[in-house]
């Protein structure tokens, strides 16, 4: 890997710590209060088709999803939906909210050992309050130098955080799971990337043409990082 690199930003919800496997839970929770309505694949497309529609409006999640839920559960149901069903599903939601913060492996001892090298950076989607409540219950704030909670991860939403801390692109690697939010933007605006998958992954977020393939790094497990530095 280059020598240029300075500054360094990890993704946080399913690279720092456990995020997904709550939400597929809750999903499947869900179709259950809905089993009456329609099977439960048919219920989990429509409300990703919610969510899509709804993420210019809400944003990433779990206030969103919980929407999207009580919005799908008032569709599919023909407004017959009860409202100790809508209970139901605004207690899946704050469930989700409850869960502890759950770092993945070796992620403490990382950051850890990166820190007096190089620049940090938190660089996350996601809800504000709840995205901070994680860093916070996760002990792992002081290693960052900044905290992004981004509403999107285009190109233009990374160079748009470049700019503002002063940072080049050929000075930046991004960290994540996401290789269409964590990867494929940072390579297309000339920083670098590793891409280090999770065993499950929302299907908004999954890519079938990895066109960039050969451009960025991939691990298996957070502790190879350090290896490529």
């Amino acid at each position: 890997m280059t020598k240029n690199i300075k500054v360094i930003a990890f993704d946080a919800d399913d690279t720092l710590w456990v995020n997904e496997p709550y939400f597929q839970d809750a999903e499947k929770e869900f179709c259950k209060l809905l089993a009456d309505f329609l099977p439960a694949a048919e219920i989990s497309s429509e409300l990703f088709k919610t969510e899509i529609t709804n993420l210019e409006k809400y944003g990433y999640g779990v206030k969103g999803f919980m929407l999207s839920m009580i919005e799908t559960a008032i569709r599919i149901s023909h407004k017959k939906v009860s409202p100790e069903t809508i209970e139901n599903i605004i207690n899946l939601g704050k469930s989700i909210l409850e869960k502890p913060t759950e770092l993945l492996d070796d992620v403490d001892f990382v950051l850890n050992k990166l820190k007096d090298n190089y620049r940090l950076i938190l660089a996350t989607k996601g809800d504000l309050l709840d995205q901070h409540r994680k860093l916070n219950n996760s002990g792992l704030i002081h290693h960052f130098h900044h905290i992004e909670i981004m509403n999107d991860k285009n190109e233009s939403d990374y160079l748009n955080l470049l700019k503002r801390l002063e940072i080049k692109p050929e000075e930046f690697l991004m960290v994540g799971n996401s290789l269409k939010s964590d990867i494929l933007p940072v390579i297309s605006i000339g920083g670098q990337a590793v891409h280090i998958p999770y065993h499950t992954t929302w299907q908004h977020e999954t890519i079938e043409n990895k066109s960039a393939s050969g451009k960025y790094f991939e691990i298996l497990k957070m502790k190879e990082i350090l290896e490529l530095l």
